[in-house]
């Protein structure tokens, strides 16, 4: 389609948002916003982004912070290993390239975490460079505009929609026309309820006039969801609350929590209690219960229990800690735990 970059541009012309992240050519910047964005909502990452830029203004400052700093930071944005690999990538720069941001698609696609999509969109938007950037939003867009039915997570159809981007884009201005992309992506060809009737594209879309809209773009079949059954031991006295560190290699890596219980079934929450009980000798609060917490391809239903007194067995394990309840926010807690605190506290 000849005329697809002219209608893309003109439209984004008149409909983007004002993002602090289009405004400046810093690829350090660019580089934060495109890993905070990741997996995430541009209304839910936009004061995540305002933060970093405030407590980290340059990479020095960020490869400088301890990794406890940054994932308290992050926290309740979910996806922590985002978070190390930022912190790690920022070492990276200052260590290997002096602080300067590597300026080419494939020094850039070398730092932790990131993918070519990622290194496209910092190599188009700092530097200008002829890389087509293909993310959710470019999926949806050219899968309805070209009408193809090729999953879009199978290895073929990424790099058919690979090759088709890159042709579509607009090589003497890059960056715009990735941003053009993603932003009709994201407000006019959006995944339920498109606006089709005032789209520029409508009469050129394929799927529009196939009727195919709805089932555009195709995924194959998603991977199974781990179900997992958590039963945090919520222990404190007047000044202090219990925590450990997770430093096992599994999600919250190195985030702290309650001393925790997991289960591979449904348990009988009367009969758990009990045995808390028996195992513990203290008194045991059962406060919250079934709270479901969604991760890609988890779901956690979490109980939490209160206990009065430190149980005698827990006492003197190391892995365990007192910490001010004052002073809690300064540990990187999960999301979940966060909103258990929030509630109880009120």
């Amino acid at each position: 389609m000849n005329d697809f970059n002219l209608l893309i541009i003109n439209w984004y012309r008149q409909n983007k948002r004002n993002l602090p992240w289009r405004i400046t050519k810093d690829p350090y910047k660019i580089w934060l916003s495109e890993v905070i964005l990741q997996q995430t909502k541009v209304n839910q990452g936009l004061n995540y982004y305002v933060k970093f830029c405030k407590n980290y203004p340059t990479v020095f400052d960020l490869a400088n912070a301890s990794e406890q700093e940054v994932l308290s930071d992050w926290q309740g944005l979910g996806y922590y290993g985002r978070a190390r690999n930022l912190h790690s990538a920022a070492k990276k720069i200052v260590l290997e390239y002096q602080g300067n941001f590597p300026n080419n698609f494939t020094n850039i696609l070398k730092l932790n975490g990131v993918g070519e999509y990622t290194a496209s969109a910092i190599a188009s938007f700092a530097y200008n460079l002829p890389h087509a950037v293909v993310d959710g939003n470019v999926y949806r867009v050219l899968s309805r505009v070209y009408d193809l039915d090729i999953p879009i997570n199978s290895s073929q159809g990424q790099k058919t929609f690979a090759v088709l981007a890159n042709e579509l884009l607009n090589k003497e201005n890059p960056a715009e026309h990735n941003q053009a992309i993603m932003e009709f992506g994201a407000l006019q060809c959006t995944p339920k309820n498109p606006s089709c009737e005032t789209c520029p594209l409508v009469q050129h879309c394929l799927a529009r006039k196939n009727n195919t809209v709805s089932i555009r773009p195709v995924k194959t079949s998603k991977t199974k969801v781990r179900l997992r059954h958590f039963h945090f031991l919520h222990i404190e006295n007047d000044t202090h609350i219990l925590i450990t560190q997770r430093t096992q290699k599994d999600i919250w890596h190195n985030m702290y929590q309650f001393p925790l219980i997991e289960k591979e079934y449904v348990v009988n929450l009367n009969e758990f209690k009990n045995e808390l009980k028996a195992i513990y000798e203290t008194e045991v609060e059962l406060v919250k219960t079934n709270i479901k917490h969604i991760l890609s391809h988890q779901h956690l239903h979490t109980t939490f229990w209160r206990m009065k007194t430190l149980p005698k067995t827990l006492e003197k394990k190391i892995e365990f800690q007192w910490v001010l309840k004052t002073e809690l926010d300064k540990f990187p807690i999960p999301r979940v735990i966060e909103r258990y605190l929030e509630e109880i506290v009120g």
